[in-house]
């Protein structure tokens, strides 16, 4: 394919981290052409390519920001299709470790789209500009470089549909959005490059996700009902209203303790969590599909800006980065929060210095929901992984603070601004708020009131519950 534009970048793969991807580049290149396997223009089902759009995929406030920002009005478009909202702190029901968290709005909205209803808005506004257009059902070979290995200028590909060989788009610019199976690493070795340094964490989550139609509202105004898996209890669930009036169901165990799939002993997994007012819910619901198992072995992290040298006209986003465990949501924050730093890269058009991209990304995007995300994971005895005492007083300041938030509404909000990224992790540790933690951890706190605990729930008498 030859670039009759004036400049092109290239963008590999099609969910939503290339998209992203697409819609920055958009604003300085003459054309943007995006490869993926799958077909992608105005698909709303769930895609091969995307296995986790069958699955929960939360989207955290500060992704929701940054998506909004680059696609004005997007928003209100989702609300307008049928998703539904809430707020993290004050509509979301958490359980964490055992206890509901008191609740309070803290400006932190919760938009409850399912994966594909958000890809599908996404890529219709991302279609929508002139110069972004689609090579569907193409598979990505590798890369094309300069004689001497230091610049990419383009990609090998094949048309999956057709016998037309290989064939090669021409680019000013590449960008790796293949998500967690990114063949980057490989292709740097193959041009002469180190291979990129990888931290690894195995921890054995399995998760299985069903969607119903309610017969009984157990919400009662609120979006979503949570219980957060801990040492004591390594299992939980996430329960959303979503588009189509659905509501969503992903149950999770770590290190190998996962949910099953037949119906009988998935619900009788819900029950072992003590949420009441879920188990009641699903038993009574009208499942839309079987229940879809899902399994995410290890975390991964490219050190991809501790290299001492990178190809220019390469640059990586998202899951090819980065990919934390998935109950954490953070996969399509950072994906959103990649392209905006590669938009704060492009200098008057000229392509971005990859080095300098990768840093900005490590330090502004990826060190500080890596490392809280990385000290629960280790929360868990049976997670290898060295702890030093350093951690384990973070881990001891953590649990002080959910323990206050059992109490205290204000301690949940400023607790949830730092999981939906809005707030550094740092703020947790003002005087104001240490105060406060303090205060309704002890029972001390004249707001502060008792919390709410789950309770086993009776084996129900199997002759009245649904197995379809």
């Amino acid at each position: 394919m030859g670039n009759d534009a004036n400049t092109r970048a290239v963008v590999l793969g099609g969910s939503l981290g290339g998209l992203f991807a697409a819609r920055v580049l958009a604003d300085a290149y003459d054309e943007v052409v995006v490869v993926d396997r799958d077909l992608l223009v105005g698909v709303s089902e769930p895609r091969r390519g995307c296995p986790q759009g069958r699955h929960i995929s939360g989207l955290l406030t500060r992704g929701q920001r940054a998506i909004e920002s680059m696609y004005p009005g997007i928003t209100e478009e989702l609300f307008a299709d049928g998703v539904p909202q809430g707020d993290l702190a004050g509509t979301v029901r958490w359980y964490v470790r055992g206890k509901r968290l008191k609740q309070q709005k803290a400006d932190m909205l919760c938009v409850g789209a399912s994966r594909p209803m958000l890809e599908f808005h996404v890529r219709r506004r991302t279609e929508a500009l002139g110069n972004v257009s689609f090579a569907e059902r193409h598979d990505i070979l590798g890369l094309e470089a300069t004689s001497d290995r230091r610049k990419i200028t383009g990609v090998r590909v094949q048309n999956l549909d057709g016998d037309k060989g290989v064939e090669v788009i021409e680019a000013d610019l590449v960008v790796d959005a293949t998500g967690r199976g990114s063949r980057t690493p490989i292709w740097l070795e193959d041009l002469g490059y180190a291979r990129v340094k990888e931290d690894r964490k195995k921890i054995g989550l399995g998760y299985v996700t069903q969607h119903y139609k309610l017969r009984d509202d157990p919400y009662k105004g609120d979006l979503s009902i949570n219980g957060v898996a801990y040492p004591k209890l390594p299992r939980g669930i996430l329960f959303a209203k979503t588009d189509g009036d659905r509501a969503e169901m992903t149950t999770y165990g770590i290190l190998g303790d996962h949910p099953p799939t037949d119906q009988e002993g998935l619900f009788e997994f819900i029950r072992s969590l003590g949420i009441q007012e879920i188990y009641d819910a699903v038993i009574q619901a009208e499942p839309l599909e079987e229940p879809v198992a899902f399994r995410f072995p290890t975390t991964l992290r490219r050190r991809y800006e501790d290299m001492d040298r990178f190809p220019d006209g390469l640059l990586v986003v998202g899951d090819a980065v980065t990919t934390f465990n998935p109950v954490y949501a953070g996969g399509m924050t950072v994906a959103a929060l990649s392209a905006l730093t590669i938009r704060e890269h492009l200098h008057s058009g000229a392509a971005p210095q990859p080095l300098d991209y990768f840093r900005d990304l490590a330090r502004n995007v990826i060190d500080p929901p890596w490392q809280v995300t990385h000290n629960v994971d280790l929360s868990f005895p049976g997670v290898e992984g060295k702890r030093p005492l350093s951690l384990k007083l973070e881990q001891a300041f953590m649990t002080l603070v959910q323990t206050a938030a059992a109490r205290d509404s204000r301690v949940t909000a400023g607790y949830m601004r730092v999981a939906g990224q809005v707030e550094h992790p740092k703020t947790l540790m003002s005087p104001k708020f240490l105060l406060r933690v303090l205060l309704a951890a002890t029972g001390l706190s004249k707001s502060a009131t008792p919390p709410v605990k789950t309770r086993p729930i009776p084996a129900p008498d199997k002759s009245k519950v649904p197995t379809s």
